[in-house]
């Protein structure tokens, strides 16, 4: 009974004998020496001073600070990339598609580029019809030459006259010789209406004189040179006539003191010269000639052995040729009779081209005829309106 209330309470457990008592003081000797001198580290910090142990945390902070202050030196970097600079283009003048012309021909500027462009933009204006246009000159010493200006405008473009706007029957009629008769020419010019050409000789006298006051009175002119004939020289055109020898050899003297002497015409009208134009060797150099300068070739078809119409298709060159001599007899009757047959060939082809000179039998009927011709609803037109153009196709 006494066992049972002990157990609890360890009052039933064996008594420790000596030998057990010494065991275990043995074992608690080194965990009370380990408390020992933690318990005397931790003493020794709390013995020492409070001014120490605020240094130590405010050197700590210093440096902590300090250590944030200095700058880290970092390796450079390479620059973002950046879109290019982008630079607006002037917008070109507005133009027309450019075409390589004229193909490759020898005695010719091959390869020149050309804008195609309406021929009416090209024209001048009434008002300065009577100015030679100075991008279209060639300075020599035999005067100005016409040529090409830098823009590809030509000649024949810019010193052509307005068309009439209908589309019937149309007449172009040229009257050369002017120049040589101050009277003759000043009578031609004041009797003929506008769409009637006039062809100036350069062996004439005022020549700038009579060009001016001609496209003031909206009159399209061109320049007549004297060309070889056959027979030449027993049969001669006059003083410094261009000759096939000197075409052949690619010899262009004569032919440029011709040049020279006018300015302001859209092309040249052969005088005589049937011999040139039965010689492709002399007629090749001097059509090319013309189509490197931006002139019209107009045949007189004087010769029916010319060569011109295929040789101007072949060089690139505008052309064209007469179909009617209207005065190779100097008597009224006759150039009316002619006059009635050049308008019969226009209706029935629609266009017609007549030549005379500036005789006044000649041009006295051609100014009556003119006038009943537009009655009958006959249009008169520079000779530029019916010449075959390559470039403007």
């Amino acid at each position: 009974m006494m066992d049972d209330l002990a157990r609890p309470l360890g009052q039933n457990l064996p008594r420790r004998t000596m030998k057990t008592r010494g065991m275990l003081r043995v074992r608690l000797l080194p965990a009370a020496g380990f408390a020992l001198i933690l318990g005397g580290s931790a003493a020794i910090v709390l013995l020492q001073p409070q001014t120490r142990r605020i240094d130590v945390f405010a050197e700590a902070e210093v440096a902590r600070i300090a250590a944030a202050a200095v700058p880290v030196s970092t390796p450079p970097q390479a620059p973002l990339p950046t879109s290019p600079k982008i630079v607006a283009a002037p917008l070109p003048a507005p133009q027309g598609p450019t075409i390589s012309y004229p193909p490759d021909i020898d005695g010719r500027s091959a390869g020149q580029l050309l804008a195609v462009r309406d021929p009416g933009s090209l024209r001048q204006p009434p008002e300065q019809a009577a100015v030679p246009d100075e991008s279209l000159i060639e300075p020599s010493s035999y005067g100005p030459l016409p040529i090409r200006g830098p823009d590809g405008r030509r000649p024949f473009d810019v010193y052509s006259t307005e068309a009439s706007t209908g589309l019937g029957t149309r007449v172009a009629i040229i009257v050369g010789g002017l120049g040589i008769s101050q009277t003759g020419t000043q009578a031609a010019i004041a009797r003929l209406p506008a769409g009637v050409t006039l062809a100036f000789s350069p062996a004439g006298n005022s020549l700038d004189r009579w060009m001016k006051e001609a496209r003031r009175n909206g009159h399209e002119i061109l320049l007549q040179a004297p060309m070889e004939p056959f027979g030449y020289p027993q049969a001669s055109p006059g003083p410094h006539t261009v000759t096939a020898q000197a075409l052949a050899a690619g010899d262009f003297e004569e032919l440029h003191r011709s040049f020279g002497r006018l300015t302001n015409y859209v092309g040249v009208m052969n005088y005589m010269g049937a011999r040139i134009t039965a010689d492709p060797a002399a007629l090749r150099p001097f059509i090319s000639e013309l189509a490197r300068r931006g002139l019209l070739f107009l045949d007189d078809a004087s010769s029916s052995r010319s060569l011109a119409k295929d040789m101007a298709h072949e060089s690139g060159a505008v052309f064209a040729g007469s179909d009617v001599l209207l005065d190779g007899l100097q008597e009224p009757g006759t150039v009316a009779k002619q006059l009635e047959s050049l308008e019969r060939i226009a209706r029935a082809d629609g266009t017609a081209i007549g030549i005379a000179s500036a005789f006044d039998t000649s041009v006295e009927a051609i100014a009556a005829w003119i006038e009943e011709a537009e009655a009958r609803g006959v249009s008169i037109v520079p000779v530029s309106a019916l010449a075959n153009d390559p470039e403007s196709r």
